[in-house]
């Protein structure tokens, strides 16, 4: 986080460009990711047995195999965060795409409990694991390729296109879910229905390939001919570090996760909201947060990125139960509950790209950021469809709000000792 002179970088002569290649690659990464969510129950019928007669059973199943790709993601986020350091930021977003479209099409493949017993299954665990491997290594690797491609003063701004793309691929992904729950009926979304969007996503990940072709590296010629560094040197030299990205991202990842995509399912389980309002209160709230990242970015240029932080911090921290609680089955509560914790969670959605990439220096900035960052995904973001379903399970529904909020009061005590780099120039 050191001060050094201006440098000519190379991402900064088509800015336009840069965040094009980053963007529609990352936006068709989360398409394929968001979709297992929003087909869920779909994917639970189909690929797992009906075990003793509870419903939750197969729902559970499935979201403990999204769980499971979650726990890829850290090694795809030291892997391909070592690729970047190593070979360029470019040279690893484009082999995360190319991985995320084989594991999407393998979704869209996978054969049925009934056809293929316990190899059903399996299939499906193998493709989340691909597909956590790749959404691990985008991470890294994207967010590094954005920050990098910012002008002076505009840090904030390009990096809340990491969650612009984002949530335009998980906005598709809802699209696409409503219309297909919206215009088949039950008999055809269980038996061919789901796969289609799986199926689509694989060739929608081609042409992100093919757009990233064209984007220009951004690491400097300074780190090209520097050494390359080990695969765990940014854990080894800055722990610390890395111990900060963790507790920055435990809040914002199990809000995230919960109010953009386990919502849906929470208010089908809890308040009795119908599926297809569910899906489409859903894409509703996605275009609104899409509306707001770049607001957040430009706030963060101006003000910091602290303040927007501890907005968000506390404001999950006090208002995520009685916004939970208020759910009561209709539409209308879902979507004002929906569009207020998104305006809340857009402190930390548009700037954390910048936060992470600020902390670490550019010999290991895209590994460094990468493996604790999905870690912490990993432990808190990936497991809250499962904490939320298993707590419903146990009859203690009530107990999920009260987790998020203490996860989101914990990471604004790191907030409040955070550093303020929003006006420091980005070591090269």
């Amino acid at each position: 986080m050191a001060q050094t002179r201006t440098t000519t970088r190379p991402g900064t002569r088509r800015p336009v460009r840069q965040l094009l290649a980053a963007s529609v690659g990352n936006a068709v990464e989360w398409y394929d990711w968001y979709a297992y969510t929003f087909l869920a129950a779909y994917i639970a019928d189909a690929v797992f047995p009906k075990g003793t007669g509870d419903s939750l059973v197969p729902l559970l199943s499935t979201f403990a195999v999204f769980a499971v790709g979650f726990f890829m993601r850290p090694l795809g986020g030291l892997v391909m965060g070592a690729v970047a350091d190593r070979r360029g930021r470019r040279a690893a977003l484009t082999v995360t795409i190319l991985l995320m479209s084989a594991s999407s099409l393998l979704v869209g493949l996978t054969p049925t409990y009934a056809s293929a017993g316990v190899v059903a299954p399996v299939v499906l665990v193998l493709a989340r694991l691909l597909q956590g491997l790749s959404v691990g290594g985008e991470f890294a690797a994207s967010t590094t390729f954005l920050v990098e491609s910012a002008g002076p003063g505009r840090r904030g701004l390009f990096s809340s296109f990491q969650y612009v793309s984002t949530t335009a691929g998980q906005l598709v992904a809802s699209g696409i879910a409503t219309l297909l729950v919206d215009t088949l009926d039950e008999r055809t979304m269980d038996g061919w229905g789901w796969r289609v969007p799986f199926w689509f996503g694989g060739l929608l990940s081609l042409v992100g390939f093919w757009i990233r072709r064209g984007a220009e590296e951004t690491r400097s010629e300074e780190q090209r001919q520097a050494p390359r560094p080990g695969l765990l040197e940014a854990l080894r030299r800055h722990p610390r570090a890395s111990a900060l990205i963790v507790g920055i991202t435990a809040g914002g990842t199990i809000a995230y996760y919960t109010w953009t995509s386990y919502l849906p399912t929470y208010a089908e389980l809890n308040a009795d909201v119908s599926r297809s309002d569910a899906l489409l209160a859903g894409t509703v709230s996605l275009a609104f947060f899409g509306l707001l990242q770049p607001v957040g970015g430009l706030i963060s240029d101006r003000l910091g990125r602290r303040p927007l932080l501890l907005f968000f911090g506390l404001g999950f921290a006090l208002l995520c139960v009685p916004l939970l609680h208020a759910l009561d089955g209709s539409f209308g509560v879902l979507l004002l509950v929906q569009l207020a914790g998104m305006v809340l969670l857009t402190g930390f959605t548009s700037i954390s790209a910048a936060v992470n990439a600020e902390v670490f220096p550019p010999r290991v900035r895209a590994a460094g950021i990468g493996f604790p960052y999905s870690l912490a995904v990993a432990l808190f973001g990936g497991t809250a469809p499962y904490v939320g379903t298993l707590f419903k399970q146990w009859g203690h529904a009530g107990l999920f709000p009260w987790y998020v909020a203490v996860l989101c009061l914990l990471s604004s005590l790191v907030y409040l000792r955070l550093p303020e780099t929003a006006h420091r120039e980005l070591a090269r």
